[in-house]
């Protein structure tokens, strides 16, 4: 055999097997290629799931029940261990940007009493005093409304906010300018159960909406 036929026999074979690895692979990633395109596409979080994901927390605080009363807080607000055994319950809502201080929404409840409506409205309103140092009535208003049979006086107050240090005793305050406090007192069944939210007004004004929502969830606790 000639040394010529030797070479071209080898260079034939050596052809042969580069077309026959070449096409089956292109085949291949032609349909892998076809396999990713026909993919479902993931499904977007839902407005609560991006809420959590916000948050860092997979879900809010649950609705709370009590003697004569049950209410469901925003889901985005943050539950606390109460500080006090006067408080029932209380929330941490998150400052809108530019405040340094977040707004507390604080629930109080006294075994018999508390005292009467339009006193805890006139204390509250006395917490406030206007930049001049002058009283706060003139800033605050006052409202009442039904929620679920349950009536509500309302109080939306603000000005520089004198702030209790030291624990409820110490009778020493500390000036806070620039605060608002939404506040509620509850008639139930069971007595007065009172609701006090303060903080810096542009986090307060933010949360407003919210909160107005949240008391239209106080109702009777029939279980």
């Amino acid at each position: 055999m000639r040394v010529s036929q030797i070479v071209g026999g080898f260079f034939l074979g050596a052809l042969l097997i580069v077309v026959t690895l070449y096409f089956p692979a292109r085949s291949c990633s032609k349909n892998f290629d076809a396999g990713l395109t026909t993919e479902e596409p993931a499904a977007a979080p839902s407005g609560s799931q991006q809420a959590a994901q916000r948050s860092g927390a997979q879900s809010g605080p649950q609705a709370f029940t009590a003697p004569g009363i049950r209410f469901e807080p925003h889901q985005e607000w943050i539950a606390e261990s109460p500080s006090s055994s006067m408080r029932k319950a209380q929330y941490r809502l998150p400052a809108v940007e530019g405040d340094l201080e977040n707004a507390e929404l604080i629930v109080f409840y006294f075994q018999g009493g508390g005292g009467g409506v339009q006193a805890n409205i006139d204390r509250w309103v006395g917490q406030f005093s206007l930049p001049d140092g002058g009283s706060a009535r003139s800033a605050s208003k006052t409202s009442t409304r039904d929620s679920n049979g349950i009536p509500l006086t309302v109080l939306d107050v603000r000005g520089t906010y004198n702030r209790s240090v030291g624990g409820p005793m110490s009778g020493q305050t500390e000036p806070v300018p620039g605060f608002r406090m939404l506040a509620a007192v509850a008639e139930t069944s069971a007595g007065p159960y009172f609701f006090k939210l303060t903080g810096p007004e542009k986090t307060v004004d933010a949360w407003e909406d919210e909160f107005d929502r949240f008391l239209q969830t106080i109702a009777p606790n029939t279980g």
